[in-house]
């Protein structure tokens, strides 16, 4: 009976230190989200006239009649679609900007490969 109480009275600083602990990660991990707020905030007006363009583009081809089918393909031409153009083109991928890019097979067969040691 001694050697329990004695162990149980060697606990309690240790459970305290752990509820210490304990509540200051709680209260650091509440606090954490707050430090985003001096993140970069981008301006109200930045990076709009693509899509100003693009809505102007849309508005004038929905107030119109329909148009026609080599309208349409005159138009989807020029770059990725009828309404959007060559806007953010360089940012897309496809085939032509995308020739070195791995497959997701291929780097699951190299993560394996490394895994196992099978190189």
């Amino acid at each position: 009976m001694k050697i329990v109480n004695s162990v149980l009275s060697m606990l309690s600083p240790v459970k305290f230190v752990i509820v210490a602990l304990s509540c200051a990660l709680i209260f650091i991990s509440s606090i954490v989200p707050a430090f985003a707020i001096e993140s970069y905030q981008s301006e109200p007006t930045e990076a709009t006239t693509q899509l100003l363009e693009t809505q102007r583009k849309t508005d004038e081809v929905s107030r119109s009649a329909p148009p026609s089918l080599k309208e349409v393909q005159k138009k989807s031409n020029e770059g990725l679609n009828e309404v959007q153009g060559a806007a953010d083109i360089e940012k897309m991928k496809r085939p032509e900007n995308s020739q070195a890019a791995t497959s997701v097979e291929d780097e699951v067969r190299n993560f394996l490969e490394k895994v196992t040691g099978n190189q």
